[in-house]
């Protein structure tokens, strides 16, 4: 174990000695960090199982400064990870030991807004919630909501695809996102989309989006704006039974309503976030769902009673319907929340994402409840219910090993589970680390070649965000041998925390 750690410092000691002197030529000193106790904030994003120091972090203040850093790491063939806020919850944006950690931190400013065309451009590094504050003396705001909007940012937004509670009728990133500007591995300037509603050439926007840092840096976007409604409303529905709250969700869309927003919370999950935040959760129900309603008065109490109608007609043992703006966003509290009340129920806590078609969401459920039996661990569940997107948080103490080790069998279940019900294995939080085997289950070899061969053309070196998304050949082999095993399957190179 000595002669690998000294070896690794051995590394570490000249890859830092051959790229420092070229960094310090293009950067400001105060822009370039590598000492230990520097770098250490930046060993992990919010998946915190994993945590690895970068070589060296730099952060940049302008354009020309983010071209010389890729150009050089290109020509002195050095990995880069870029990041933002570091709220990812796969890992995306844990550094690599011997590469360059590229904090877009610095690029937060709001650079144009336009209510003729309701778009805003932004650098990567403005917060999502700061697009909607910025917009709204002109009446109009930014819908994707991930429930850190507080403090991710627009550029990880568009690195992960992300959604949020009122993506179901407003759309992922990727519906309200017009173009992306950023530079290649080598440092060439590059634009996907347009200002239009189209773009000259291939339509290449929706690859950049949801490419996890693998294929470009991006440095601005240039978002769409919605006007803020007139009216919005919620219900709060409780369930005796999860699968008649599971099944509610696919009465709802099939009705032919679409909610502005649609969640699901089972009752640990519930009880938990009441305790935080007092939001005045039925603690009795089995599972209570979110209904939100917008537009004007008039659609909105149309809506409004639409969705009782059909709530009540599905099983619905009690319905609550907010009053007033005040007790909407009280609702909604608990919702946004659920991530920092779990973390008041355990010491540790891995938030899985997944999809499933939404009539499986109670055989979902009942498979996780088992799961929580099998693994010797407890599991609370929030749900885009609307679109099928699960969050199931696995409680466990990252002190013990076997806790550890379990907790990612159980994720690997959930995964493989959701797979099998004809979901997927990713939503909104990307693959990073985190997902890399569980890939093997969903997507063939060819598949996974055809994934490469889109990585080559961007970056035939392997430069950017190396070793993480599309598994490799040897990875998933190595995967079905533990399955057969019944074992685990430890991320390469990663050490845990």
């Amino acid at each position: 174990m000595n002669a690998a750690l000294d070896l690794e410092l051995l590394q570490k000691t000249e890859r830092l000695a051959h790229i420092l002197p070229a960094l310090q030529a293009v950067l400001p000193a105060h822009a370039i960090l590598w000492h230990n106790e520097d770098t250490t904030p930046y060993e992990c994003d919010g998946l915190t199982a994993y945590r690895q120091r970068p070589l060296c972090v730099v952060l940049p203040e302008s354009y020309a400064q983010i071209q010389a850093v890729l150009q050089l790491c290109h020509r002195l063939q050095v990995p880069v990870v870029a990041r933002g806020a570091g709220t990812g919850l796969s890992g995306g944006a844990m550094p690599h030991r011997l590469g360059v950690t590229l904090s877009l931190a610095k690029f937060n400013k709001v650079l144009r807004l336009d209510k003729y065309s309701r778009t805003a451009v932004v650098q990567c590094g403005v917060r999502n919630l700061a697009i909607s504050e910025a917009a709204a003396p002109l009446g109009l705001y930014y819908a994707p909501d991930p429930s850190s909007q507080i403090a991710c940012t627009i550029g990880g937004n568009v690195a992960e695809n992300s959604g949020g509670v009122h993506c179901l009728k407003y759309g992922l990133t990727l519906h309200n996102v017009l173009k992306v500007k950023g530079f290649t591995i080598e440092g060439e300037a590059v634009e996907f989309g347009g200002d239009a509603l189209d773009a000259p050439g291939l339509d290449l926007l929706p690859l950049i989006v949801g490419s996890e840092g693998m294929l470009a840096i991006t440095t601005e976007v240039t978002v769409k704006l919605v006007p803020k409604p007139q009216l919005a409303r919620c219900i709060m529905a409780s369930f005796d039974d999860i699968r008649k709250a599971g099944d509610a969700v696919a009465a709802v869309i099939a009705a032919g309503i679409i909610p502005a927003g649609l969640e699901m919370m089972d009752k640990p999950m519930t009880a938990a976030v009441e305790d935080f935040v007092h939001a005045g959760y039925d603690l009795t129900a089995a599972a209570i769902l979110l209904c939100e309603s917008d537009g004007t008065p008039e659609e909105v109490e149309e809506e409004i009673g639409r969705m009782s109608a059909v709530l009540s007609a599905a099983g619905a043992t009690k319905i609550a319907v907010s009053q007033s703006e005040v007790e909407r966003l009280r609702f909604w509290s608990g919702r946004k929340n659920a991530f920092p009340a779990s973390g008041r129920m355990s010491p540790d806590y891995m938030c899985m994402d997944s999809t499933i078609p939404r009539k499986r969401l109670a055989d979902i459920l009942l498979a996780i409840a088992e799961m929580e039996k099998k693994y010797q661990l407890r599991c609370a569940n929030v749900f885009h219910a609307g679109d099928g997107n699960l969050h199931p948080l696995i409680l466990f103490d990252a002190n013990d090993p076997d806790q550890l080790q379990r907790c990612e069998l159980f994720g690997a279940d959930i995964l493989e589970t959701s797979v099998a019900m004809g979901g997927t294995v990713t939503g909104e939080h990307g693959v990073g680390v985190e997902k890399l085997s569980s890939m093997c289950v969903q997507f063939t070899p060819e598949e996974r070649e055809q994934m490469f061969g889109v990585k080559r053309a961007f970056d035939p070196a392997g430069l950017l965000n190396p070793g993480k998304v599309i598994p490799t050949l040897q990875r998933c082999a190595e995967y079905g041998k533990m399955v057969i095993r019944g074992g685990q399957m430890p991320h390469p190179e990663l050490p845990r925390f």
